[in-house]
C-alpha cells in the first residue's frame, strides 16, 4: 500500500517555508490551479456527475474559494482478479440462498415439514425452560425434532398421557437413524380401538389429554398456501356439507385441487353414481374453487382410487401432494388405500405401506404433517392434520360417544310414519305428522308445523341413533326425562354435563314439483333428513288444496354450535334417478365445469 501526495497551492502559500518548485505554481496567478481542482474534485467527489456550481446551493461554500491539501490514498493493483487495478464490488446481499437451487435444492414440501419441525423445537425449548424454572425433569427430545410416523405428534419421553410419547429406553435404541420407525404410546392405543383424545377445540372434547387446540393445529397448515403443490381435499358424502371445508381457499391458497369424495359404499343401494357426480359436480361448482376433477371413491373397496392416482400422477408436474380434509373425513385410510394401490406398480409407494399414519374414529388423530416417500418420480406426500370444525356434532359429543356417530356399514333410510304393508300410511293418517315432534337420538329435534298430507320423512345417517315420535306440546318434558336413556347420545356421567338442544332453527320451505322431494335438511356431522310429499296421494285430492297447502313449516332443535343446512335433495336410492333433473349447460360451462371420475 503506497501513498500518493496531491498538491494544490496558490501563489501567495508556502510549503515547509520554500518556495515551490513545480511550474504550476508561480508568483502570477493563473486558471491552471483552479482546473486542476475541477479535475480533481470531479475524480475525488462521491457523486459522479459534471462539475455546475448550480447543482449546489449557494449557502455551500465555492469549491475554489478555498484551496487545500487533499490527501487520497490508493491501493496496489490486486493480483489474480483479471488483472484489474480495481475489485469489483456486489452491492446485493453476499450471502447465498439459503435453499440453493438445482435439483438437489428442498421441495416445497420439505420446507413446509422443515417449518413445521422449527415451530414445534421452538415449543418444546420453550417448555424445557418453564419446567427448569419448575426444577422439573426435562423435556427429553431429539434436536432433529422427530415425529411419529402415525400421528406426526414429536416423540418425547416425559409425559406419559401426551401424544408422542415413547419409552426412554426405546428412544435411546432407536434414537441413531431410527427414529423414523417409532410408533408412539397414544397411536398404539388408537390402533387397538381405544378412543383417546388429543385437542380440544371451541367445541370441545372431552376426556383425554388435551394436548393441542384446534386453532393450534389448524396453524400447522396456514403455510401451505403459499407453497406451489397439488391438494387432495376429501369430502365424506354422508356429511358432504358438514365436511366441505367452506373457507378452503384460505388453507389451498390458488393452488389446483382435486376432490375426492369417500364413503360412497355407505350410501344407499340403488344409487346412481351418474345423478350422484352431477349432484357433487352442481355443488362444488357454486363454491368456486380451483378443481380440476372429481372423483367418487370407497377407501375401504378401493372403488375409484385407481382414478385418483392416476389423476396425481398427471396432474403432479413435480410438485408435492397435500391430503387436505376436515378431521375424521377419512385421509388416513385413502392413504392407506392409494399407497396400497400405488405399491402394485411403484417400489417406492410398496416401501412406504410400512410406516402408514394411523386410522382411527377419533377426529385428531393426526397432530402434524407426516411426510411419505410414496413416488418413484420425485415429490413427497403428506399427510396433514385435520381441519377442526367446531360446527359438527363429533366437537360436543364425548369421546366414547364417537364411535356412534360413524357409520360402518350400508346406511338405509328410515321412514316416518311408518308405511303399512300396502306401501301406504292410508287415508285416516293424512296429517299424522302435524303438531308431532321427532326426536333423532338425543342430538336432534324436529316439530312438525305444518306439512302437505301424506309427507314422510326419511333419515339418513348412523344406525344406532333411534327415532322417536311424541306430541309437540309432551316434547320438553319427554327430552328431559328420557335424554341420556332412550335417546343417547350422550351416554354416562356426561349426561349431566349435557348442555342440551340450544339451537333453534325455524324452516319455511317451498316448493314447485310434488313429484320431486322437497329439499334435505343436513344436519353437521351426523347426516341428513328429507322431506318427500308423496305425490300420488296429492293427486287425489282437490286442486285448491294443493295450492294453499305448499309450504312446509318446520323447526330444528340441535346442540351449540352445530350448524343446520337446507340443500337440494341428494340422489340416492333406487327412486333418486327417478326424480333428479340433470341442469342444462351452456358451452361455457361444459368446458370449465370439473369432470366427474369413477
Amino acid at each position: 500500500m503506497s501513498n500518493i501526495l496531491f498538491g494544490v497551492r496558490s501563489s501567495h502559500s508556502q510549503l515547509n517555508g520554500n518556495p515551490p518548485q513545480d511550474p504550476y505554481f508561480t508568483s502570477k496567478p493563473s486558471k491552471r490551479p483552479l482546473m486542476a481542482l475541477k479535475t480533481l474534485s470531479s475524480i475525488l467527489s462521491p457523486l459522479s456527475f459534471p462539475y455546475n456550481p448550480t447543482l449546489f446551493s449557494s449557502k455551500l461554500p465555492k469549491l475554489h474559494s478555498k484551496r487545500s491539501l487533499v490527501l487520497c490514498r490508493l491501493s496496489h493493483p490486486q493480483q489474480g482478479y483479471n488483472n484489474s487495478p480495481i475489485s469489483k464490488v456486489d452491492l446485493s446481499d453476499p450471502t447465498p440462498g439459503p435453499d440453493g437451487t438445482g435439483a438437489a435444492a428442498p421441495t416445497p414440501g420439505d420446507r413446509f415439514l422443515e417449518r413445521h419441525r422449527s415451530i414445534e423445537a421452538a415449543k418444546l425449548v420453550k417448555k424445557e425452560n418453564k419446567k427448569k424454572k419448575k426444577k422439573e425433569k426435562p423435556f427429553k427430545v431429539s434436536t432433529a425434532v422427530a415425529s411419529c410416523y402415525g400421528c406426526g405428534a414429536p416423540l418425547q419421553t416425559s409425559e406419559l398421557d401426551a401424544p408422542g410419547y415413547v419409552d426412554a429406553d426405546t428412544y435411546a435404541l432407536k434414537k441413531h437413524r431410527q427414529l423414523r420407525s417409532v410408533l408412539c404410546g397414544r397411536c398404539k392405543l388408537l390402533s387397538h380401538g381405544h378412543m383417546i383424545t388429543a385437542v380440544g377445540g371451541n367445541g370441545g372434547y372431552s376426556g383425554g389429554k388435551q394436548f393441542i387446540t384446534a386453532d393450534q393445529l389448524r396453524e400447522k397448515l396456514s403455510h401451505l398456501r403459499y407453497e406451489k403443490a397439488l391438494i387432495v381435499k376429501l369430502v365424506d358424502i354422508v356429511d358432504f356439507n358438514g365436511s366441505f371445508l367452506a373457507h378452503v381457499r384460505d388453507l389451498a391458497g390458488a393452488n389446483p385441487i382435486i376432490l375426492v369424495v369417500t364413503k360412497i359404499d355407505l350410501l344407499p343401494k340403488g344409487t346412481n353414481l351418474n345423478c350422484l357426480g352431477d349432484w357433487v359436480v352442481e355443488a362444488t361448482t357454486k363454491k368456486k374453487l380451483n378443481v380440476l376433477s372429481v372423483h367418487l371413491t370407497s377407501s375401504k373397496s378401493l372403488v375409484g382410487i385407481t382414478g385418483v392416482a392416476s389423476e396425481i400422477q398427471r396432474e403432479k408436474k413435480g410438485r408435492d401432494v397435500y391430503i387436505l380434509g376436515a378431521a375424521n373425513v377419512g385421509k388416513s385410510a385413502f392413504i392407506t388405500a392409494l399407497l396400497k394401490l400405488m405399491g402394485e406398480k411403484d417400489p417406492v409407494a410398496a416401501a412406504a405401506q410400512k410406516y402408514k399414519p394411523i386410522q382411527s374414529a377419533v377426529p385428531g388423530t393426526t397432530l402434524g404433517p407426516i411426510q411419505i416417500n410414496a413416488f418413484l418420480s420425485g415429490g413427497k406426500l403428506y399427510d396433514t392434520p385435520g381441519v377442526h370444525l367446531h360446527h359438527r356434532q363429533a366437537a360436543v359429543v364425548h369421546s366414547e360417544d364417537l364411535p356412534v356417530l360413524a357409520p360402518r356399514s350400508r346406511i338405509r333410510g328410515q321412514i316416518f310414519p311408518v308405511q303399512s304393508e300396502n306401501g301406504t300410511a292410508g287415508n285416516n293418517m293424512a296429517n299424522l305428522l302435524n303438531g308431532q315432534s321427532l326426536f333423532w337420538g338425543g342430538l336432534v329435534r324436529i316439530d312438525i308445523l305444518k306439512v302437505l298430507p301424506e309427507t314422510r320423512l326419511i333419515f339418513y345417517g348412523p344406525k344406532s341413533l333411534q327415532i322417536h315420535t311424541v306430541p309437540t306440546d309432551e316434547a320438553d318434558e319427554f327430552y328431559q326425562k328420557e335424554v341420556g336413556g332412550l335417546l343417547t347420545p350422550p351416554t354416562g356421567e356426561r349426561v349431566e354435563e349435557w348442555r342440551g338442544l340450544e339451537i333453534v332453527r325455524e324452516l319455511r320451505l317451498n316448493f314447485e314439483d310434488v313429484e320431486r322431494p322437497a329439499c334435505d335438511v343436513a344436519i353437521s356431522g351426523l347426516g341428513w333428513f328429507r322431506l318427500e310429499p308423496k305425490s300420488k296421494m296429492v293427486s287425489n285430492s282437490d286442486s285448491s288444496s294443493e295450492k294453499t297447502e305448499g309450504e312446509l313449516h318446520i323447526v330444528v332443535h340441535v346442540p351449540r354450535p352445530v350448524e343446520i343446512f337446507v340443500r337440494p335433495p341428494l340422489p340416492v336410492g333406487k327412486s333418486g334417478e327417478d326424480w333428479y333433473l340433470y341442469r342444462e349447460l351452456t358451452e361455457k360451462e361444459a368446458e370449465t365445469r370439473p369432470k366427474w371420475n369413477f
